[in-house]
């Protein structure tokens, strides 16, 4: 066999389903494709056994290269076999640099430093903890301020109970429990009882802000410093910018270049590639937001030399900024517990009163890892760049609503290059993945759920992928919401590639998107599209689809051609 032997396969025992979980094998390398595909199409039905590789070559005749075939492997004509159809300034965006630390990082597990149990924490269920935890991560930021790398306040397993929010607004804070079955935060109280927040909807309809914000564990900062001045023109895809002032800008500096729409909506307009739809009620909310690396500075040109393709042309109507990147707020964690809110029944759309979890904005590098979030009617409100949400699991015991929802927004990620993955649905949500204004160039991929939603909230989410997920059901993928005249749900070049259904999905309506998007790898009774400036639908078999998860081929590729060019 190729490369990737030593790497356990996964054969097929034609027995009952088992009564553990099977977890599938890592598609790294070709025998890993091989495997995963295998898996994805016979598991839970059948059995899998975990055997070694070399015994599973009796069994698999395969010569598992990168150019061989398994299952009828299929490739998709935007990127090919190791991605030499792709280009950065093609209809299919780079990704490559979604995730924690640009997606060259690795999330970090430091040794905890604080314990909630030492400031007063019982974890009984009966007692109120929450002081106790604020003394707590109170400790954690001295610790920090005082040279400590990290502040990691330790969660032992108990039920504690917490009755108001906790804030953290410092870098390197982590809360930590010990697994989701064993550390359980209970929040009784809504966010409307610790402090109300009224409102409403674009129709009048009165309802909490708590409907679509705000979390019992709230993470603050800032992203950006002062102006460097302003830059372009320059076209999207190029990685040279003309900059006014050069004398300010440093290799290995990083700047956000900032634009905003005018009064002509043509930045909107941009977006969407020339097709809006309604927007009559859209003002001037709409900007275009990037982070990048300066790599060289030109003085005598007037340039500077970035790290990656612009994502957008850079326009003087849009009054194009690079602002100093510097983040206030980096390498906070919350990890490994369980959060959960009172069982009442869900009443439905708008009746939200901030049963919600995690909130972040303003934040970098910083990651939410192994939640499960329990009758929450919100999980994960999360606003920053270069972050991951990994292993976020829903469960709920309320009574649906009529329509079958138990929650309004289970996880909404707005701002740019964040990795979401490991995700698990395991009741409906009325939004299960949220994206809206400023949400541009995430990356949702590798989860699952009963019957998944891509909620595009309007307000013009740009650029971003939903890959390697099984949505269930499949009976309402492209459902989404968001008020009147606000433009169409998604703005140009969303991307859906592999997806995995039990009924066949067709694309979207009109409504959805300009015909700019892209579908690859679904099981459809529709016709394939490939229109070079219109719908891309290319309905592949998703279990040989490869690559299966577009944004790991994408971040491998990367990161081999940086350790491959010389300084």
């Amino acid at each position: 066999m190729g490369s990737g032997t030593n790497q356990a396969l996964w054969v097929l025992n034609l027995k009952p389903r088992p009564s553990i979980e099977c977890s599938p094998p890592s598609a790294a390398s070709p025998a890993g494709a091989c495997a995963a595909q295998i898996f994805r199409r016979y598991h839970p039905p059948m059995r899998l056994l975990k055997i070694d590789c070399r015994a599973a070559c009796a069994l698999l005749i395969f010569s598992l290269t990168p150019h061989s075939v398994c299952l009828g492997q299929e490739r998709s004509e935007l990127w090919g076999e190791q991605g030499e159809r792709w280009s950065a300034d093609s209809r299919l965006p780079d990704w490559s640099f979604a995730g924690f630390e640009r997606g060259e990082g690795t999330i970090p597990t430091p040794a905890p430093t604080h314990n909630v149990r030492d400031y007063g924490a019982v974890g009984d269920g009966e007692h109120d903890d929450t002081e106790a935890f604020r003394k707590a991560i109170a400790a954690a930021k001295r610790a920090v301020a005082e040279g400590a790398a990290a502040g990691v306040v330790r969660i032992p397993a108990g039920r504690y109970t917490i009755t108001d929010r906790l804030d953290i607004r410092s870098s390197g804070v982590v809360l930590r429990g010990e697994g989701e079955g064993q550390t359980t935060l209970h929040f009784p109280r809504s966010l409307t009882d610790v402090e109300p927040n009224w409102s409403a909807t674009t129709t009048g309809r009165r309802t909490s802000n708590y409907s679509w914000s705000g979390g019992f564990v709230r993470v603050q900062g800032r992203l950006t410093g002062p102006s460097l001045g302003a830059v372009g023109p320059a076209l999207r895809g190029e990685t040279v910018l003309p900059v006014a002032e050069p004398d300010r800008f440093e290799p290995g500096a990083e700047v956000m270049l900032s634009m905003s729409d005018d009064e002509e909506h043509s930045l909107t307009h941009y977006l969407y590639a020339g097709d809006p739809g309604p927007i009559d009620n859209i003002g001037r909310q709409i900007r275009a937001e990037q982070v990048f690396r300066v790599l060289a500075v030109d003085p005598e040109a007037s340039t500077v030399t970035l790290d990656r393709p612009l994502r957008f042309d850079v326009r003087a109507e849009w009054a194009p900024d690079l602002l100093v990147f510097r983040p206030t707020v980096t390498h906070v964690g919350v990890e490994s517990m369980t959060m959960e809110f009172p069982g009442d029944p869900y009443m439905g759309h708008f009746t939200e009163l901030g049963y919600n979890g995690i909130a972040m904005s303003g934040v970098a590098h910083c990651w939410v890892r192994n939640i499960r979030f329990v009758n929450a009617e919100s999980g994960v409100f999360f606003n920053g760049s270069f972050s991951t949400l990994d292993g976020l699991v829903f469960e709920s015991e309320r009574e649906p609503d009529r329509f079958g929802n138990q929650g309004h927004h289970a996880i909404t990620v707005t701002g740019t290059d964040n990795l979401t993955t490991g995700f698990d649905f395991r009741v409906r949500y009325i939004h299960d993945i949220t994206v809206t204004r400023g949400s541009i160039g995430n990356v949702f991929a590798s989860g699952r759920g009963v019957d998944v939603n891509f909620d595009h909230h309007r307000r013009g989410p740009y650029e971003n992928l939903f890959t390697d997920i099984d949505v269930g059901l499949g009976s309402r993928v492209w459902a989404s919401g968001g008020g009147a005249a606000l433009g169409r749900h998604s703005a140009a070049r969303g991307t859906f590639w592999n997806l995995r259904s039990e009924r066949p999905i067709a694309p979207p309506g009109r409504n959805f998107a300009p015909p700019m998007i892209n579908i690859v790898g679904v099981r459809s009774e529709s016709a394939a599209s490939t229109e070079a400036d219109g719908l891309w639908f290319e309905p592949i078999d998703p279990e040989a689809m490869l690559p299966q998860n577009l944004h790991e081929a994408q971040r491998q590729r990367r990161l081999r051609t940086d350790a491959e060019t010389p300084d």
